[in-house]
C-alpha cells in the first residue's frame, strides 16, 4: 500500500509541476483604448477579466496554462491596428488576438492574421469581417450588422412600413443600413433612402430634411433608422426636427448606457440589441450582472457582456483542445463550437466563423429611478430565427 500511494504522489508532483511549467496562454488584446471608443474599449476590458475570472473560477488558468493579456492601444488608427496585431502575432508570439475594436481596423488587420497564420477573434460589427475580407483564420464572437439589423426589423417592419436609413460613411454604417433594408424589405418594408455622412459630421440638416421629404407622404408606419457608433450621433437632431409632425418615429439600436442616457426622450420608440443586462434570464448573466454591481455599482454594459463572451469562447476552445494552441488544433475547435454566454448559447457557424446568437427586441422607457432609458423586453429573438447570411467566399 505504502508504494502504491508512494507512486501516486510522485505522479501528483510531476503533474503538478508539468502545470507550473507550462507555458502562458498569451492573449494579444488590441483595440482602441483611447479616442472616440474608450468607453466601449473600458467595458470591454472589464468584460473580458470578469469571463475568465468565471470560467476559471478566479485561478486564471486554462488546461494548466496561465492567462497572460498583452494589451496594445491601435488609437482606432487602421495602419497602427495593423502594425500592433503583426507585433503581437510575431514579436509577443501570442497564441491568438482579440480586436481590434473598430471595424475600420479590423478590415485592416484581417491581412495579418492570415499572414501570420494566426487566430483573430474580431470585435467590429461590419458584414465584410466575416463576409468579403474574411479569411480562415478569423473567427467572431461579437455580433454582425445583418444581426444588428434584422433584430431591428423584427421589432418594426411589417407591411405599408417605410424607413429611412443614416449611418457612418464607413464599412460599418454601410453594412448597417444595407443589412437593416434588406431585413426590413423581406419582411414587408421599403426602405425609400439611404443617407450616408463622414465620421465627425455635426451638422445633418440636409440629410434630415431629404429623409422626411422621402418618408412624409407615405401612406403607413414611417420610420427613421439610425445607424451609428462612437459620439456624434445624427439621434438627437432628428428628434429637433420634430419628425413626429410627419408621423415618423425612430427606431433605435441597443448601445452603451451612457448612450442610452439620451434614449430617454424618444421613450416609446422601438429597436433590438445585442445585450441590455435586464434581458437574458439565465445563471451566467446572473452572476454578472450580481458581480457587477457589487465592484462598479453599475449593470454590466453592451460591450461588458461581449468581453465575457470573448472571454468563454476561448476557454471553451483552448479547454477543448486540453490546453494545445497551435493555430490548425484551434480552428479545428472553434470551428461549430457551442458555448453558454450571458446571452445563453452562442454557436459559431463553421461556414465563416460568425456567433450564431440571439437578439432582442426593446421598447425604450423613461423609468426615473435610472440614469439611461429602460429597455423594456418585447421580447427574444432566438438564434434560430434570424435568418443570418454567409457573406464569405470560402
Amino acid at each position: 500500500m505504502k508504494g502504491i500511494l508512494t507512486s501516486a504522489a510522485i505522479a501528483a508532483s510531476v503533474l503538478t509541476a508539468g502545470a507550473a511549467n507550462a507555458a502562458p496562454l498569451k492573449i494579444g488584446h488590441v483595440y482602441g483604448m483611447s479616442g472616440a471608443f474608450e468607453k466601449y474599449a473600458r467595458t470591454l476590458k472589464q468584460g473580458i477579466e470578469m469571463g475568465f475570472e468565471y470560467m476559471t473560477n478566479s485561478k486564471n488558468e486554462i488546461a494548466g496554462r496561465k492567462i497572460e493579456i498583452i494589451e496594445k492601444d491601435t488609437q482606432l488608427k487602421a495602419d497602427l491596428g495593423r502594425t500592433l496585431v503583426g507585433e503581437a502575432m510575431n514579436d509577443d508570439k501570442v497564441d491568438m488576438v482579440v480586436g481590434p475594436l473598430s471595424s475600420g481596423v479590423v478590415l485592416a488587420a484581417l491581412p495579418v492574421a492570415k499572414e501570420h497564420k494566426k487566430v483573430l477573434i474580431a470585435e467590429g460589427a461590419s458584414n465584410a469581417i466575416t463576409g468579403s475580407d474574411w479569411n480562415r483564420y478569423v473567427f467572431r464572437v461579437a455580433r454582425n450588422s445583418d444581426q444588428d439589423a434584422i433584430g431591428n426589423a423584427f421589432a418594426v417592419a411589417g407591411k405599408n412600413t417605410y424607413f429611412a436609413g443614416i449611418g457612418q460613411d464607413y464599412p460599418f454604417g454601410h453594412d448597417g443600413v444595407g443589412a437593416f433594408k434588406d431585413a426590413a424589405e423581406s419582411a414587408g418594408g421599403k426602405v425609400v433612402i439611404e443617407e450616408y455622412v463622414p465620421m465627425g459630421t455635426k451638422d445633418f440638416t440636409a440629410n434630415i430634411q431629404r429623409m422626411f421629404n422621402a418618408l412624409k407622404n407615405k401612406k403607413g408606419k414611417k420610420y427613421v433608422f439610425p445607424y451609428w457608433a462612437g459620439g456624434g450621433s445624427p439621434v438627437g437632431a432628428i428628434a429637433d426636427a420634430d419628425p413626429g409632425r410627419y408621423g415618423i418615429e425612430l427606431v433605435i439600436g441597443g448601445n452603451l448606457l451612457d448612450v442610452m442616457k439620451g434614449y430617454k426622450r424618444y421613450a416609446g420608440s422601438k429597436g433590438a440589441t445585442y445585450y441590455y443586462y435586464a434581458c437574458p434570464r439565465n445563471e451566467i448573466n446572473d452572476w454578472l450582472t450580481k458581480e457587477h454591481f457589487k465592484r462598479y455599482n453599475t449593470p454590466p454594459d453592451f460591450f461588458t457582456a461581449q468581453g465575457f463572451s470573448e472571454a468563454q469562447f476561448i476557454y471553451a476552445a483552448v479547454t477543448k483542445t486540453k490546453g494545445k494552441t497551435d493555430t490548425e488544433t484551434l480552428i479545428k475547435a472553434m470551428e461549430g463550437l457551442k458555448f453558454n454566454t450571458p446571452k445563453g448559447e452562442v454557436e459559431i457557424r463553421a461556414a465563416d466563423h460568425q456567433a450564431m446568437q440571439a437578439m432582442y427586441a426593446v421598447q425604450y422607457k423613461d423609468n426615473p429611478d435610472l440614469e439611461w432609458a429602460e429597455n423594456v423586453l418585447i421580447r427574444e429573438i432566438k438564434k434560430e430565427e434570424m435568418n443570418v447570411p454567409v457573406r464569405n467566399k470560402r
